[in-house]
């Protein structure tokens, strides 16, 4: 039973060049024909996954601040007509820090919104322009306190380990971003993605990425800064008051249902994965034709759906709760989590167990890729 919708708005003003998101950039948008289209997608996952009330819902992007907000209240209001809202409800739109999507913050948060996601990315305006933000600081600050002025609460995110990046200049930086009062801090390292125009730029050498240890000094002085300040990291990049965490992205996680509904949206629900059609045109076509947008639903075997939610749990703090994951999925523990393994590096610090509870340590979030290639068995990944 599905307890969060993910809704994707695709659509930007600029595309970014280190993103590989699945956002594009259109002179116009016909909104009454993504209203009928995002409405009949969300009918469509309700008669499949329907019986529990939502938890979270997230607007994702692309852009959705750029949403009309008529349209965000249309959407709400037919999802809590189809499965109704739990008491408390989260929900959640991402959206750049600009002064003309500001302007809706007021109207998003009537139609229902009551978290915010701004993608604030860089406090200097040099590094937003490399960045390719249509924002600078001074703009970006003054629509994180209207933010803060009209929804419940305000996440931020940061972009971090930038070319030449120094850790005295990232600990002021985050330091100045602590002191915005957020409840919750997405604080990503730098990658270049294939495919963006970064990797181009790498490749022709415009500009060299970061050195592995520089970055994981900068990972480490993350962890330590937002912790002191009160905001953990309860998850490798995302940190927040207790009681302030993600509840949708939680959902994914803790690796519970959820419906996808939009271009290129992922579902989980009931055994089966679901992906929606990429390209907006197509999506549209889809959803014309056969009532919903999927491109592929597919049943995920036993143990593939282990090893997902192996690999997700073990990125929260939380860790997993090894002996209700074998029962939920009828394996073995062994089977999960290869004992010696984790004996080992729960010598060595990096792995900690409590009871059938099994995480990563602090020391251990740095190297999580490689350990997670250790602790979960290749079998189990490769079903």
């Amino acid at each position: 039973m599905a307890r969060a919708l993910y809704i994707h708005w695709p659509f930007c003003l600029a595309k970014c060049p280190y993103c590989d998101f699945n956002s594009h950039v259109r002179e116009s948008v016909d909104h009454a024909a993504w209203e009928k289209a995002l409405l009949a997608d969300l009918r469509h996952e309700a008669e499949l996954a329907s019986g529990a009330a939502l938890d979270s819902i997230f607007f994702g992007g692309g852009t959705p601040s750029l949403m009309p907000p008529a349209l965000v209240a249309r959407l709400l209001s037919e999802a809590e007509k189809l499965w109704g809202f739990a008491s408390g409800i989260e929900i959640t739109l991402e959206g750049n820090p600009s002064s003309v999507e500001a302007a809706n913050y007021a109207a998003l948060a009537a139609a229902g919104v009551n978290r915010a996601s701004l993608g604030l990315q860089a406090l200097d305006d040099q590094t937003l322009r490399f960045l390719g933000r249509l924002h600078g600081v001074a703009e970006g600050l003054r629509a994180v306190e209207t933010a803060q002025n009209v929804f419940d609460r305000v996440s931020i995110d940061l972009i971090y380990a930038r070319p030449d990046q120094t850790a005295a200049s990232w600990e002021a930086e985050l330091a100045q971003a602590l002191a915005l009062g957020t409840s919750h801090l997405s604080l990503y390292q730098l990658t270049i993605e294939p495919g963006t125009r970064f990797e181009t730029m790498v490749r022709k050498g415009d500009f060299t990425p970061l050195d592995d240890d520089t970055c994981a000094d900068l990972f480490s002085l993350t962890r330590e800064q937002t912790a002191a300040a009160g905001l953990p990291a309860y998850e490798i990049s995302n940190h927040a008051r207790l009681g302030e965490e993600s509840r949708h992205n939680l959902t994914y996680w803790r690796y519970q249902d959820y419906v996808g509904i939009g271009p290129g949206a992922h579902g989980r629900r009931g055994g089966a994965a679901t992906v929606r059609h990429k390209k907006p045109e197509n999506w549209l076509s889809a959803v014309a034709a056969n009532g919903h947008g999927i491109a592929e639903s597919r049943v995920l075997g036993t143990r593939e759906q282990a090893a997902e939610a192996m690999l997700m749990g073990l990125r929260l703090r939380e860790g997993i709760d090894l002996a209700a994951m074998a029962t939920r999925f009828g394996l073995a523990p062994a089977a999960l989590l290869d004992p010696a393994k984790a004996e080992l590096y729960r010598q060595q610090g990096l792995v900690w167990q409590d009871g059938t509870r099994v995480g990563v340590t602090e020391a251990g979030m740095p190297l999580l890729d490689a350990l997670l290639g250790e602790l979960v068995p290749a079998e189990l990944v490769e079903a």
